[in-house]
């Protein structure tokens, strides 16, 4: 491809097509402070807070985004996640850009480049090893705690096992810095009952709370003592991302209690078996959670680790995932009504990869609201390969559609790069335009501080109000 002449388009007014769009984000929106609340970053790095070493470190050591992308153009494995050099991988991660026109990759990389760098020009093979020196000059004086707080990020929420110590959230909150940060509880292992790892799982997480886990009981006390850890943390949150072929299924406590022995002796569990224990599990954390006052997220409709190939060569979760196509109306119903029905379902958060069940989630979430808590079911924002221009505003359409705008939480990175938050403000470039649109239409009415005041609650004052968090 050549090179490509044109001036940076990430203008002041990019994404921004008409004056109402340009007043609801330049006088409300961008002013917000950000509450991330789902992301991936590590807290070993922002408690030892040391600079950054290059931007290849930064943008490619965890991106399976970019890594998708450089794959699709070609690009040998070595440059991905293979032994090439920094300079050498983020070479190749140049030479790509130019190709990723009309993907957000192409939107993201030259809004983190300006907003982090000042950098304007549009990095491909003639601009990148000045791009490359000139983004490093400034890594090595920036810490994650200072490229956080230049983003004006208050919150962040991490996403962590059961079995961890927490002890860099610990270090986090001594040093005091900007961004309050937050563990998450992701329990993903805990179901993963009759694969090769479950058994040694169960063992670390008996070392974690120093007794052995020989039975169901003890099971189920050693998670309740790792909740109550992770509350003394300031965790707020609780996630699950085992998107494939979930089912809700009939059981008693004896049946799950011999299914867990058997498991734990090894011994082969049918799919009946596998469902019934998790069914169980899925009911226990959900009346804790709710018990604890915290929310409870689910990921659901992603399909993983499809290229075996590269698995076996490169390891998991390195870019082979995808959309799949799982009905998942039944399972959010059967789950969500069994904890309605005893007044123990808690706030909930769902987040589905796959754009054809949107209307499902959406009116999933509407069957379960409380009395005095607004918006007490979402439905998430944008989420994974969704997280793009064309999937945020086929989010907030049908969310709008049938449910309330007004109460939503907003954006979230869901990224492993602490350079990744221009995100929310991508977002909330396209959120005032739609709502600028409708204005120009005639579908709204023409109230821009009325307006403004939603669009601040989306962006920021929701989530602060819905997570109870304790900002700045």
């Amino acid at each position: 491809m050549s090179q490509i002449h044109a001036k940076n388009f990430i203008t002041k007014n990019f994404l921004l097509n008409s004056e109402q769009a340009v007043t609801l984000y330049h006088e409300y929106a961008q002013q917000m402070p950000i509450i991330d609340y789902h992301n991936h970053l590590s807290p070993k790095e922002i408690a030892e807070d040391l600079p950054i070493e290059n931007i290849t470190k930064a943008w490619l050591s965890g991106d399976h985004y970019k890594w998708r992308g450089m794959r699709a153009n070609g690009i040998e494995e070595k440059y991905i996640t293979g032994q090439a050099s920094s300079q050498e991988k983020f070479a190749k991660w140049a030479e790509t850009v130019p190709y990723t026109l009309r993907n957000p990759l192409f939107h993201w990389t030259q809004l983190e480049l300006k907003r982090y760098f000042d950098i304007e020009a549009i990095l491909q093979p003639s601009t990148a090893a000045k791009i490359y020196s000139s983004a490093n000059t400034i890594l090595k004086t920036k810490t994650p705690a200072a490229l956080l707080e230049d983003m004006n990020v208050e919150v962040v929420c991490t996403t962590d096992d059961p079995t961890d110590d927490l002890q860099y959230h610990k270090q986090i909150k001594e040093k005091g810095f900007f961004t309050k940060v937050f563990p998450t509880f992701r329990s993903d292992n805990l179901f993963l009952i009759g694969q090769a790892d479950f058994i040694n799982y169960i063992e670390k997480l008996g070392q974690t709370v120093n007794h052995s886990i020989a039975d169901f009981t003890s099971f189920l006390n050693a998670i309740d003592q790792r909740l109550e850890h992770f509350k003394n943390y300031g965790c707020k949150l609780s996630d699950f991302g085992l998107g494939e072929g979930l089912v809700m299924e009939d059981f008693t406590l004896d049946e799950v209690q011999v299914i867990f022995k058997k498991s734990l002796s090894g011994f082969n569990l049918s799919e009946e078996e596998v469902n019934k224990y998790r069914s169980y599990l899925f009911l226990h954390l959900g009346r804790k959670y709710h018990e604890m006052g915290w929310v409870q997220q689910f990921h659901l409709g992603s399909i993983r680790n499809n290229n075996s190939r590269l698995q076996k060569e490169v390891g998991a979760d390195v870019g082979c995932d995808s959309i799949g196509d799982y009905p998942m109306a039944t399972f959010m119903s059967k789950l969500f009504d069994a904890l309605d029905s005893t007044n123990q379902l808690p706030k909930t958060i769902t987040y589905n990869l796959n754009p054809s069940q949107n209307e499902v989630f959406a009116t999933m979430m509407g069957n379960y609201s409380e009395a005095g808590i607004p918006g007490k079911m979402q439905w998430g924002s944008g989420w994974w390969f969704l997280d793009q221009k064309d999937g945020m505003e086929k989010q907030l359409n049908t969310l709008s559609n049938m449910g309330l705008l007004s109460r939503f939480i907003g954006m979230l990175t869901d990224s492993r790069s602490f350079l990744s938050f221009p995100r929310h403000e991508y977002f909330r470039r396209i959120l005032c335009d739609l709502i600028a649109e409708d204005i120009k239409k005639g579908l709204l009415p023409n109230d821009i501080p009325f307006l403004g005041k939603m669009v601040q609650d989306i962006c920021y004052n929701n989530a602060v109000e819905y997570f109870g968090f304790k900002v700045n």
